[in-house]
């Protein structure tokens, strides 16, 4: 019997509106032979499946169910392709834990571990993963500005803790320029990290379950037509983004194994993205997605294309490593 799927998509944050293409291109791309998939759009003032004429149906949230024509649809397996609250930070995950449910996504606590900059970098310190220096803020701290930039220096970035996709975060130049980037982070989010400006080659790494084994995907090189890699150069164009990156061999053993090892210390399951910049030949690490885009043109199915996984066989084998 073909497996019942449900695509999340949406979310709660500033992201929904990639989300809604990464889920319907996982939507589009799957093997309608081998599954039945559902579109399941999730937002604060509703939970709904869309049918493909676009209607929409309530989901019964008691046990994340479809009330279709006197019968009750439920679902082996979630396809999580929700970027952001409550689909990145562990919400889903732990409602789907407590319910039984199958799901695409890692687990609940390292959902809302990788979702945290700052937790996920102190975390990862001891197992000699490299990061910025850093200064955190929390909503109504003092703006002590001569101590961040002491730490820091400058330029600097200034970022929502818990955001993606670029939302909230500044280049800062001057001093001057601190308190209106804060400012901009609190629009997103009520902590914040200010980390030192790395001047390097930046890329981005896949890691993935795959046929039971992790799996480094070949790595992306990002190179921003912007000052840095913004939402502009994520989503409008604004960057070259190469894949195989143009890295030395030293650069590419280590940022391989510092991928592999971060992965496997977190028992992590699913996708997920890790964005590094090297210093000479070292990867420091800036921050790790676990529901990262799925679109044709994201960076995880550009470098499964690299790696000569059609993107029907990257989602399909998703929703496998989940079941088993």
């Amino acid at each position: 019997m073909k497996k019942n799927i449900a695509i999340i998509m949406g979310g709660y944050s500033s992201e929904y509106k990639i989300s809604l293409k990464s889920g319907n291109v996982v939507y589009n791309y799957l093997n309608k032979d081998k599954f039945n998939l559902y579109r399941i759009h999730i937002f604060k003032n509703k939970w709904v499946y869309v049918d493909d004429a676009d209607n929409e149906t309530p989901i019964d949230r008691n046990d994340f169910s479809i009330p279709l024509k006197g019968n009750s649809i439920t679902f082996d397996c979630v396809f999580n392709a929700i970027h952001g609250s409550p689909g990145e930070d562990g919400l889903m995950q732990a409602y789907f834990e407590l319910l039984g449910i199958k799901h695409t996504s890692c687990d609940f606590y390292q959902a809302a571990l990788t979702f945290n900059k700052r937790d996920l970098l102190s975390v990862l310190k001891p197992y000699g993963i490299k990061a910025a220096p850093s200064y955190y803020l929390n909503l109504g701290d003092e703006i002590n500005e001569s101590e961040i930039i002491d730490k820091v220096k400058l330029p600097c970035f200034v970022k929502a803790n818990k955001s993606g996709s670029s939302f909230g975060i500044t280049k800062v130049y001057k001093v001057e320029e601190l308190k209106g980037a804060i400012e901009t982070a609190y629009k997103e989010d009520d902590e914040i990290i200010i980390e030192g400006f790395l001047d390097g080659t930046e890329v981005s790494v896949g890691v993935l379950k795959l046929n039971g084994k992790t799996t480094v995907f070949p790595i992306t090189e990002i190179v921003s037509d912007n000052d840095f890699f913004d939402y502009q150069a994520k989503y409008e164009g604004k960057s070259q983004e190469i894949t195989p990156a143009r890295i030395n061999a030293e650069q590419l053993e280590k940022v391989t194994i510092a991928s592999k090892r971060i992965y496997d210390v977190l028992k992590m399951k699913g996708f997920s993205r890790s964005e590094f910049i090297f210093i000479g030949n070292e990867p420091f690490l800036l921050e790790m997605n676990t529901t990262p885009g799925l679109t044709t043109a994201s960076i995880l199915p550009q470098q499964a294309k690299e790696a000569g996984i059609e993107l029907g066989m990257l989602f399909e084998n998703a929703i496998i490593e989940a079941l088993a």
